[in-house]
């Protein structure tokens, strides 16, 4: 399983976690990649948030293999086996621990603001981060809780190695993974975009929770004076999209499909992926996910049943394809969410020439167009009649798809463009190809959706 960035993974984790929910439940990341993963937890399961502070010590000459970690409450954790292979000293040790609760002090304080820990004794608490490799934090965090007195601890992430559990003990009375896939090398191999979080994300992530909470009217426990102010109370915009799983119904068919809606929604941008792939395609949710923070709504839905998708004529029947894009279309217009916006399609491979091969038809309503490692070529005799603006990106080392989609724009007599993404395969697999196709796919929607 890949994710496309740890929000979408944090969705996901919550959708394991929703026993829970009768719960008396706190969420604590792991700042600083852990937080966004938590936030989605703790917003599905309507329970505050909060962070849980602790620090890798890395081993001096390879600062990225951990030989142990502290937290708050002078929580410790050393992995004896690693500092005894890395032939590390006692002083090297101290010195190592010393900066790093430098460190730890300093997040803590820029966090919380002044105020203290949410309070958990007695509750469930749910520690999230965004993946394990040695443990060693998620055990210090697991501690923490343990020690602030919590009735439960349950630590969940969306990726582990294999016999992760083993590595952690009793430290957690539940343990909580999606995905362990036996050739882990690290976390960020698991996500298409693995984006350092920085300070400022964690402090929005926390000031978002802290305003759902007050939203909610829930009381949020705190030892924290009752009179201190709260970093949130000035109040924030919660621009988290509304995520939900949708049956798109076409007659005696329905498909199963992702809707995302944005807070005031500047447009949609209905997918259509490409041969052999769903919904669920890793490079079109990464898209999606751009297309959302741009203030984009976004569906990604299935073209095909499960049954009609076994037979390969399906797969390739163009004009199949384009009677179900535009009747889900059509569906989505009459979403409450999406009423007055306008549309456009994002086209992936076959999708792509699905796409065009609707937008030949003078009732599309369309208003932009995008064909990612697309084969327009397949809309045939149907490309002179497409009036809709058409970007047509293409990697460079895709040379027999990009000599077709030079051929089908030659035949476009709308607005048009094609670009080439140096170094990028028809996968668009090499580091920062998708995410310049995503960029390009921004930038031409709301070019076109918000112009008058």
């Amino acid at each position: 399983m890949i994710f496309a960035d740890r929000r979408e993974a944090g969705r996901q984790l919550a959708g394991r976690l929703r026993h829970l929910r009768d719960e008396d439940v706190v969420v604590v990341g792991l700042p600083r990649g852990g937080v966004p993963v938590a936030e989605q937890v703790a917003r599905a399961l309507r329970a505050p948030l909060d962070v849980s502070v602790v620090r890798k010590l890395g081993v001096p000459v390879q600062p990225e293999l951990g030989m142990g970690a502290v937290g708050e409450d002078g929580v410790r954790v050393i992995n004896d086996e690693v500092v005894r292979l890395a032939h590390v000293s006692d002083a090297e040790l101290a010195e190592v621990e010393e900066r790093e609760r430098a460190e730890l002090d300093r997040r803590a304080a820029r966090y919380r603001g002044g105020r203290g820990p949410t309070q958990v004794r007695g509750r469930t608490v749910v520690v999230v981060d965004d993946g394990i490799a040695t443990g060693s934090t998620a055990l210090a965090a697991c501690r923490i809780a343990r020690e602030r007195g919590a009735a439960r601890v349950v630590l969940a992430v969306p990726v582990a190695p294999p016999r992760w559990s083993a590595r952690l003990g009793p430290a957690a009375d539940e343990l909580v993974v999606l995905e362990t896939p036996a050739d882990f090398i690290s976390v960020g191999q698991f996500y298409v975009d693995f984006a350092q979080t920085t300070d400022q994300d964690v402090l929005a992530c926390l000031e978002r929770a802290a305003a759902r909470e007050r939203g909610s009217g829930r009381s949020e426990p705190t030892s924290r004076d009752p009179g201190e102010p709260h970093p949130a109370d000035a109040g924030t915009e919660d621009p988290t999209p509304e995520d939900i799983e949708v049956e798109v119904p076409l007659g005696t068919v329905r498909l199963g499909g992702r809707l995302t809606v944005p807070r005031e929604a500047r447009g949609v941008v209905v997918f259509a992926h490409g041969s052999g792939s769903s919904r669920r395609s890793t490079r079109n949710r990464y898209v999606a996910v751009k297309l959302n923070r741009a203030g984009l709504a976004t569906l990604l839905f299935d073209l095909l049943t499960e049954d009609e998708a076994r037979e390969r004529t399906n797969v390739f029947d163009t004009e199949l394809l384009a009677g179900r894009l535009s009747a889900a279309t059509e569906w989505v217009r009459g979403m409450p969410e999406c009423l007055g916006l306008r549309l456009g399609w994002f086209g992936a491979s076959t999708g792509a020439a699905a796409a065009l091969w609707a937008a030949a038809e003078p009732s599309a309503g369309i208003v932009a167009i995008v064909s990612r490692g697309g084969r327009p070529d397949l809309a045939g005799p149907r490309l002179p009649e497409v009036s809709t603006p058409t970007l047509l990106i293409v990697g460079s080392q895709d040379q027999v798809v990009l000599d077709l989609n030079r051929e089908a724009q030659a035949r476009l007599r709308c607005e048009n463009r094609l670009v080439v993404v140096p170094g990028a395969s028809h996968l668009f697999q090499e580091p920062g190809t998708l995410g310049a196709v995503a960029d390009l796919a921004r930038d031409w929607f709301l070019d076109h959706m918000t112009s008058d």
